[in-house]
């Protein structure tokens, strides 16, 4: 086994990581949502939170490391079209998943809140959710774009 494969490796990894996790979180928090109970809303995002920093944070912390790596192992330069596309796809999916985790905190807190109050979710939660759904497309879009290129390299 080359240090090569093993650095490609655990970029596809990173990109498994990153394309599964957002896509669990999305249909975790989607159904928290349509079931309209507070609590259950409160404890999905609550492990939804800690799943983005655990998981998602590290892929997309170490996506960079073992891209670079394998540049420099195959020679690979940033005149390469598809690396830089998708390296700025990858800016844009970074630019909207860090508000989409503080929408993800907020949604959690305003949902314990009207749980501790008796009360049902404030319109500002529902207004997050419209946000974080709205981001959730470019961020997904772009990821799977990344994918594409990375394996075509067209």
């Amino acid at each position: 086994m080359t240090l090569y494969f093993m650095v490609k490796y655990l970029h596809v990894l990173g990109a498994i990581v990153i394309l599964g996790t957002g896509t669990g979180i999305a249909f975790f928090m989607l159904m928290a949502h349509r079931s309209g109970e507070a609590a259950f809303i409160a404890r999905t995002a609550a492990t939804v939170v800690i799943a983005d920093v655990l998981f998602t944070l590290t892929a997309v912390l170490l996506q960079p490391v073992t891209g670079g790596l394998l540049m420099a192992l195959s020679a690979t330069t940033l005149t390469e079209r598809w690396l830089v596309t998708s390296l700025g796809l990858y800016a844009v999916a970074g630019l909207v998943w860090i508000p989409v985790v503080f929408m993800q905190i907020e949604m959690r807190n305003l949902a314990r809140i009207a749980v501790a109050q008796q009360q049902p979710l404030p319109p500002r939660y529902f207004a997050l959710f419209r946000r974080w759904f709205a981001f959730g497309i470019p961020g997904f879009g772009s990821v799977m774009m990344i994918l594409w290129l990375m394996i075509a390299k067209p």
